[in-house]
């Protein structure tokens, strides 16, 4: 006689702990960094952390913040840890900027986390920190960003008004708008609720000339050094191109046929640029029926007033009925010569 037997049933799997959801969650969110407290709160036992961390599978990277992971840190990684470390805090100055998306700039890998915490707060020094204390952190802060940070509006005023000297302070500025982060009458209105920030009044102005459309350092000194100084009309800023090729003219004098670029390093330094940009300047001759002449850096600062009275020249020979007046260097070139008795 012959016995069959049914298979054995397979063995029933077991049941996830219920704080593994939670806690993929919270890893996922924090780039797998979190504080002791977010884990037991998730459900994690204590135990589980104990042997994540005996074993080398974890590491503490400050007291009470875990990484999961025993290699170098990211910097979003490095980011999550500082702020977590001294929550409630937000990330400041550069570090803010990287994280909204913006340019990394100074904030590269290694670089120190820079941190804006309440002023009445006082934190230990911290290796890879820099702790900037603030008022009214709250309304300035996005602090349930993921990593907390502060508004880009505030982050580049802070920068500005750090900066080493007025150049590099119209560059973040110019920079802010430029990145499309934020406008200039949102930095503005920042500005108007910081009554106490370092140079409120220089920054107030030059953001009043980005609001009509300088968005460079070189376009801000040749608005005040060549153009406000020596009387030239006021250009169309940032004027379509209109020909057909996607773009903005710096400056365009539709009146009297004149167009001028400014050419900073960046945006014209490779073949492909450059080939572009003479494309550009093509197109305007043929289609529009406009001169382009291209100025760089020394042009507008170190020969401002030389380059206002060609530009005046530029501009009358297309019809401008006025002339460049002179600035209040003596040996401006647009001041009239003295009478010889």
């Amino acid at each position: 006689m012959t016995v069959t037997t049914e298979p054995a049933p397979d063995p029933t799997p077991t049941d996830e702990p219920a704080y593994v959801t939670a806690l993929a969650e919270l890893l996922g969110r924090q780039e797998g960094v979190a504080t002791r407290a977010q884990l037991l709160a998730a459900g994690v036992p204590s135990s589980y952390l104990r042997r994540k961390l005996r074993r080398g599978e974890w590491t503490a990277r400050h007291h009470g913040v875990y990484v999961t992971h025993n290699g170098p840190l990211t910097w979003v990684q490095r980011a999550w840890a500082a702020t977590l470390a001294t929550a409630p805090s937000a990330l400041s100055h550069e570090c803010a900027i990287r994280a909204a998306g913006g340019p990394i700039g100074a904030a590269r890998d290694d670089a120190p986390i820079h941190l804006a915490v309440a002023d009445h707060r006082h934190l230990p020094a911290r290796d890879g920190m820099v702790v900037h204390y603030r008022g009214k952190l709250g309304a300035r802060a996005l602090l349930d960003a993921a990593p907390p940070r502060l508004r880009v509006e505030h982050a580049y005023l802070e920068l500005a008004a750090e900066a080493t000297d007025e150049t590099t302070a119209i560059a973040h500025l110019t920079a802010a708008v430029q990145s499309r982060l934020t406008r200039a009458d949102k930095l503005l209105a920042a500005l108007e609720s910081r009554p106490t920030l370092p140079r409120r009044a220089f920054l107030r102005s030059v953001l009043g000339d980005v609001a009509k459309g300088t968005c460079s350092v070189l376009e801000h000194a040749y608005l005040t050094g060549v153009e406000r100084a020596h009387g030239l009309p006021e250009p169309v800023r940032q004027a379509p191109t209109g020909t057909g090729r996607p773009g903005f003219r710096d400056l365009d004098y539709p009146e009297w046929g004149l167009i001028i670029e400014l050419d900073g390093r960046l945006g014209h330094d490779d073949s492909v640029a450059r080939t572009r940009d003479f494309e550009r300047d093509l197109d305007a001759a043929v289609g529009a029926r406009r001169r382009t002449v291209r100025l760089c850096y020394a042009q507008a600062t170190t020969s401002a007033c030389a380059t206002a009275v060609k530009i005046g020249a530029l501009l009358r020979q297309g019809g401008w009925p006025g002339t460049p007046a002179p600035c209040t260097s003596k040996t401006c070139p647009a001041r009239p010569l003295p009478l010889v008795p």
